[in-house]
């Protein structure tokens, strides 16, 4: 006989986030998290957090952690209540890459379809290199989320490891504004990230390390150019 079941494609989708990314209803406050308004992100010993600023609309348009040559890049958007994004914006991203002569494979991984991409660059040498970039998306309750995984991370698996769980650990806070989908969310600078009072003994050093932020999202461009 037939399965019933196999005309539900919605059910995966709600099965990959049973280990997050998370919405803010979904979770008992920030927990240590850092508040970046749209987004709550978690730091891992040795993580840098560099916001990126649209210089345009003024706007911090995405959040990179950084872990040695391992990056992250994430951003928040809204999305329509009845629907995902990301099956769409897979497809946009893939005909973006390969119009400029890079490749896009789709592959299903522990974080549900993700698009592997090699873009082409002029290197040292004026010899082609192809760098290679992983994007993910997840859909959540009228959002969608981003990531996008470039150096060590996006070829090495036990690299990509500890940013993987970053992506996992980041709750979305979506507001109830009325928002077109697509429309960015904007994030704000961490209330941690201000800067410390003067008299603080420089010999003390914290046990764990913590997460450097860049300050000002709009002293450099966004690594990886939104794809619209």
């Amino acid at each position: 006989g037939q399965d019933p079941q196999g005309e539900a494609p919605s059910a995966p989708a709600r099965d990959l986030r049973a280990d997050g990314p998370w919405d803010v209803e979904e979770v008992h406050g920030r927990d240590g998290r850092i508040d970046l308004g749209a987004l709550w992100m978690r730091g891992t010993p040795g993580l840098e957090l560099r916001l990126e600023g649209d210089k345009e609309s003024q706007q911090v348009a995405a959040a990179t952690a950084v872990l040695g040559d391992s990056m992250l890049q994430v951003q928040v958007f809204a999305a329509p209540r009845s629907s995902g994004l990301w099956d769409e914006i897979r497809g946009e991203i893939a005909a973006v890459v390969q119009k400029q002569g890079g490749t896009a494979e789709e592959h299903e991984e522990q974080l549900g379809t993700v698009l592997r991409t090699r873009m082409p660059s002029t290197g040292p040498d004026n010899r082609t290199v192809f760098a290679p970039t992983t994007f993910v998306g997840v859909d959540g309750p009228r959002w969608f989320l981003r990531g996008v995984f470039s150096g060590r991370a996006a070829i090495d698996e036990s690299a990509a490891a500890p940013l993987v769980e970053v992506f996992r650990e980041i709750v979305v806070v979506r507001g109830v504004d009325p928002m077109a989908p697509r429309e960015l969310l904007s994030l704000t600078l961490p209330r941690e990230a201000e800067p410390a009072p003067e008299d603080v003994d420089d010999a003390a050093e914290p046990e764990e390390p913590s997460t450097p932020t860049h300050l000002d999202p709009f002293e450099r461009g966004p690594e990886i150019t939104e794809v619209r």
